[in-house]
Order: structure tokens, then sequence, then C-alpha cells
């Protein structure tokens, strides 16, 4: 894989922004009703990451996703994403063993996990199944990696991972 995008370093708002802080703001972004720890902005991803060694971002998008749209790169930070699809390609149906595919990359229910996708919806509904399995602390990485789609009907151009310019790969 060939390094994309290189920027290590947060941005310097949510740099100056602790953690607690951090993890308000997600929480007050949640829709009523929605059970997990809160909506995080792919900046506010990036800190939790770094500032907490036990956080695990796990990206649930697919195979072609992760091979040919990137993936985000962690190694500025001493970590790998954790990629397991909530939905398998290309039917799409819903990946029963989710939670058993967690367990055995090392994903315990006490670790923060941040959840991406392609624009906050997957994986929102992965820390909503999560939270109800136990996880104590999910998160939803909101715009994803890619973020919504310009008037152009494109992806990647008007919010997101990749947008917001923070470490990925493609290859």
């Amino acid at each position: 894989m060939s390094n994309v995008a290189k920027n290590i370093n947060a941005p310097k708002n949510v740099a100056e922004m602790g953690l607690e802080k951090v993890r308000r703001l997600a929480a007050e972004r949640l829709a009523p009703g929605a059970l997990y720890a809160g909506d995080v902005t792919p900046e506010e991803a990036w800190r939790l990451l770094a500032e907490d060694a036990q956080a695990v971002l796990v990206d649930v998008r697919t195979d072609a996703e992760w091979n040919y749209v990137g993936v985000a790169d962690l190694s500025a930070l001493n970590k790998k994403p954790v990629l397991i699809s909530w939905q398998r390609f290309p039917d799409m149906a819903r990946n029963d063993e989710f939670s058993a595919n967690l367990s055995a990359a090392g994903v315990t229910p006490a670790m923060p996990v941040l959840f991406l996708c392609r624009s906050g919806v997957r994986s929102a509904s992965a820390a909503r199944h999560c939270t109800a399995e136990g996880f104590s602390d999910c998160f939803n990485i909101i715009e994803g990696f890619e973020g919504a789609v310009d008037e152009n009907i494109h992806r990647g151009l008007k919010s997101g991972w990749k947008m917001r310019a923070l470490p990925w790969v493609q290859g």
C-alpha cells in the first residue's frame, strides 16, 4: 500500500479539546433513543485513538471498499484498524459472526471502540449492536471514510475521514 495522505496530527481545534469534552460532544450528537456512547467527527476519532491506548478503530466496510477505496492509516499511533465487515459483499447481508469476529480480533467489551464505514450509517448500526452485546464505550464516526455525496454525486470531497486529510492508504 502506498501513502495517499500522511497528516498525523489532529487539527488544532480538536487537539486543544480534552478527551472528556470530546466524549461529551459525542454524546450530545446522539439522536433520541440511540443507545451507544456517541457520534464523533473523524478528527475527534483520531484524537480518541491518539490519546487512549485502549481505543480501537473497527472499519465495518467490505473487502471491496478496503481494497479499492482505502483504509485509515493508524501507523503514526502504532495501531492498525480492525477490518470486519458489518455486511457481506456482494449481497450486503448482515454478518451474523460480527461479534465473534470482534472477539477473535482481540476487541473486548471494555475497550473504547470507534466504528467507521463509508458514510456513518453501517457504523452506527454496529455501535448499537455492540452496545446491546455489552460493549460499554461504542462510538460511531459520523461522516465515515468517504462522507456524503457532493453535487456531482461523488464522495470523498465534501466530508469524511479522507476529506479531513486524516491519514489513509490505498492499495
